[in-house]
């Protein structure tokens, strides 16, 4: 066969790859994707920039029944997901469509319709709140939803489980090839870390930005390789709007209470010398557990090895004073956590999958010496659900809680023994999201528990003269507090499926019974 340079290859030679047909056939093709061959030369664009989301839409197949992703480092602020889903249903008018998310809650309200609709069909992500899991649990989603962890989700996608068409990711800058990062922008998130594996693997890839550098901007969190275009819009998220009330500093002084014998039992520990490593969650004990980390650190004059995941302010205060290596972020809770990733250089930004794929041959969570997490119930077999409400609606999300609680030495949970009327120890959990199994100490206002499978950590805190309980005995004084919780009534639809973070699966919700008088 003839090539585009006259020379007679054998077809012997070729094993069926095809000749060359000229500098610009093959270029800009996902060859680690399996590319179709292209048959006619194409001149590679000198910008990848759209003048539209729906021309950049167009250009990149969108199709019926395709599958589209996106990643939350904004949060509540968010704004490129909205938009992304009303070009593709409103503007192209597609059906059958799949979310496949980081996330899910009230910056992306207008799901909700489309679940209603029956426009979005499917659903994968690592957490779902607000009106779209109202949707969900009442069962207006055509085939259930698909609840994985910060580490199943890359996990997932490598292994092909998870196949996106379209990758929409909001960057805070962006050059014109799609070189994009959460920083250098208008409206900063800091670390990128949610979206680096979508970029990866996705079929195409749109960068969203509303600000556009120079060539090269760099660091790049997104690389241009992997980018197909670029849209400019006049905001991708509102950065104020990244901190929650859950991943506020509390000043309460029951969370500061537990936040101080969740340092007490780290401190019990031999893990906790010079070199450890840990993580917090972001609710409010959990973070505040910081600030009494730091007075044991400092006592003992240790430091922390690298501190992982989602980062707050509080845990970059401690790299500032000198008590922290190094900083591997996920996702920024807050302002001043962003603008320190923006400035301190041993505060690096780490992918989804470095951090928790149970697939890969290095995940940080297996490094972790300590986890302290937060939950909306945990039950006397130590499971924990942080997924469904009380009523059984989906309102939460996994994250990172199954992956560290798996990957730390010591898994801490932390929440008080009430809410309201609601006892969050209990007999069994709603949902069971991260397993008892990977749970070891639970921290309450009422007392702390040891999982029995651990008897060196009630050896360690005995030792320490900190006084311990039993599971049931901290679910008897809830119950004695606020009753035991009526049973729900479930129908037998199932409307989402819990994955454990190997592709398990660990638990399913049920579309509640509506409530009758």
């Amino acid at each position: 066969m003839l090539n585009a340079v006259k020379r007679e290859i054998p077809e012997a030679v070729l094993a069926g790859r095809p000749v060359y047909q000229g500098k610009y056939a093959r270029d800009g093709q996902r060859l680690h994707k399996a590319a179709p061959t292209i048959t006619q030369a194409i001149k590679p664009k000198a910008t990848k920039l759209y003048a539209s989301l729906k021309a950049a839409c167009e250009a990149c197949g969108a199709h019926d029944g395709m599958t589209f992703s996106f990643h939350t480092e904004y949060r509540n602020g968010d704004k490129v997901a909205a938009l992304a889903a009303k070009v593709l249903i409103e503007d192209l008018g597609l059906k059958d469509i799949t979310v496949a998310a980081t996330s899910l809650g009230d910056a992306q309200a207008n799901f909700a319709q489309y679940i209603e609709n029956g426009q979005i069909t499917g659903v994968q992500t690592s957490g779902v709140r607000g009106v779209i899991g109202e949707a969900i649990s009442a069962g207006k989603l055509k085939t259930p939803a698909v609840i994985r962890s910060h580490g199943g989700r890359p996990r997932a996608i490598a292994a092909g489980e998870v196949h996106i068409d379209i990758a929409f990711l909001a960057a805070a800058s962006s050059d014109e090839f799609g070189n994009a990062s959460g920083i250098n922008g208008k409206n900063n998130c800091g670390s990128l870390g949610f979206a680096i594996d979508d970029a990866h693997y996705a079929d195409h890839v749109i960068v969203v930005t509303d600000t556009l550098a120079d060539f090269p901007n760099e660091p790049a969190a997104i690389n241009a390789v992997d980018v197909d275009a670029v849209c400019v819009i006049d905001q991708v998220g509102d950065a104020s709007k990244i901190a929650t009330k859950e991943a506020r500093m509390t000043q309460d002084p029951r969370e500061l209470m537990m936040a101080q014998d969740v340092a007490k039992v780290i401190a019990a520990s031999p893990d906790f010398k010079d070199g450890f490593s840990f993580q917090t969650g972001v609710g409010g004990p959990s973070l505040a557990v910081n600030r009494f980390l730091e007075q044991a650190m400092t006592a003992r004059q240790i430091k922390m090895s690298f501190a992982l995941g989602g980062t707050s302010k509080a845990i970059c205060d401690l790299q500032d004073k000198g008590l922290v290596k190094y900083i591997l972020d996920t996702q920024d809770f807050d302002q001043g956590a962003i603008a320190h990733f923006a400035s301190e250089p041993r505060h690096l930004e780490c992918s989804l999958d470095q951090y928790a794929n149970p697939g890969n041959k290095g995940a940080f969570v297996n490094n972790l010496d300590f986890v302290v997490l937060s939950a909306l119930e945990v039950d006397v077999d130590f499971n924990v659900n942080v997924v469904t409400g009380s009523d059984g609606v989906l309102r939460g999300a996994p994250g990172g809680h199954p992956d560290t609680a798996a990957g730390a030495k010591c898994c801490i949970i932390v929440t008080p023994l009430t809410r309201g009327r609601m006892p969050t120890v209990c007999d069994s959990v709603v949902t069971v999201t991260t397993p008892g199994d990977a749970v070891d100490v639970l921290v309450t206002d009422y007392g702390i528990a040891v999982n029995p499978a651990r008897p060196d950590i009630i050896a360690q805190l005995d030792a320490a003269g900190i006084k311990h309980v039993t599971i049931e005995a901290l679910r008897d004084k809830a119950y004695a507090l606020v009753g035991a919780p009526d049973p729900l009534q479930w129908e037998d639809r199932v409307v989402a499926v819990v994955e454990g973070r190997d592709g398990s699966v660990v638990d399913v919700v049920r579309q509640v019974k509506p409530f009758t008088f």
